[in-house]
């Protein structure tokens, strides 16, 4: 297999503060990762970085054959697929559901005047329907609801076809229904063999999908652990992340936490 990641040494400092603290990590064709960690242990920096939108302070970050700081990172961007708050922040609340999607493929957030090809129109609604967004086509992004706005972006974030797909806390913010059914719609995913190598983040230990791969975890902007998710979602482990003593059981793929008294 081939590496779609590989950090070595990584590092990200601002002023004083340690954001990353000598990352080392690979990922490869076909795992399904997710990356753990309290808040301000590093996850988002980390995805930043592997989408391409961060260079770090030190160490080398190759991402699909290419190195940070020797490619043009909007040539490479294109082969990413990103979902993030942040992102979601830049597009209009007036857009259509569709044209969210079908502006992915110029790399914009917003459509004005660019022409878009039938195949692409085709494309973008094949992956609203995927996620359960076809009916809401027509709707503008701002009317939709937590959960709906966050199957968009994934849909949007699948157009370009990436070979890389980075989902930064998909489930933040939705109600059980609302996350049951993302943490579903993404198991589905994880266990597609043609789906791009994926990388999850959150917070929730419960928001892991079946069918994930590796994991890693992050606390204080350094990696207690990392690997195959067996062994790395543990109850020591987890409790050195999170500080607590905990109790962790996994039932049909889906793990649980919690504190031990």
């Amino acid at each position: 297999m081939s590496d779609v990641l590989e950090l070595a040494s990584v590092s990200v400092v601002r002023g004083k503060k340690t954001l990353l603290d000598k990352v080392d990590w690979q990922v490869n064709e076909g795992e399904r990762w997710v990356i753990l960690g309290p808040n301000g242990a590093g996850k988002t920096t980390l995805l930043q970085i592997a989408a391409a939108r961060l260079h770090p302070s030190s160490g080398t970050a190759g991402i699909l054959d290419e190195t940070l700081g020797r490619v043009d990172v909007f040539e490479l961007r294109p082969r990413i697929g990103l979902s993030s708050a942040a992102l979601a922040t830049q597009i209009p609340e007036h857009e259509t559901v569709l044209n969210v999607v079908v502006t992915a493929a110029y790399g914009v957030t917003g459509r004005w005047r660019e022409g878009y090809e039938r195949d692409d129109e085709r494309r973008a609604f094949r992956l609203l329907n995927d996620w359960g967004m076809g009916p809401l086509l027509n709707r503008t992004f701002a009317s939709l609801s937590e959960g709906e706005r966050k199957r968009v972006q994934i849909a949007r974030a699948l157009m370009t076809d990436p070979e890389l797909l980075l989902l930064d806390e998909p489930g933040a913010g939705l109600d059980l229904a609302g996350r049951e059914d993302l943490v579903s719609r993404l198991s589905e995913l994880a266990m597609d063999e043609a789906a791009p190598a994926m990388v999850l983040v959150t917070h929730h230990l419960e928001e892991v999908p079946p069918g994930f791969t590796h994991a890693m975890l992050l606390r204080d902007a350094g990696v207690v652990a990392t690997g195959p998710i067996a062994e790395v979602l543990t109850a020591e482990n987890l409790g050195r992340t999170f500080g607590l003593d905990l109790d962790v059981t996994v039932n049909a793929g889906r793990y649980t936490a919690v504190a031990r008294h």
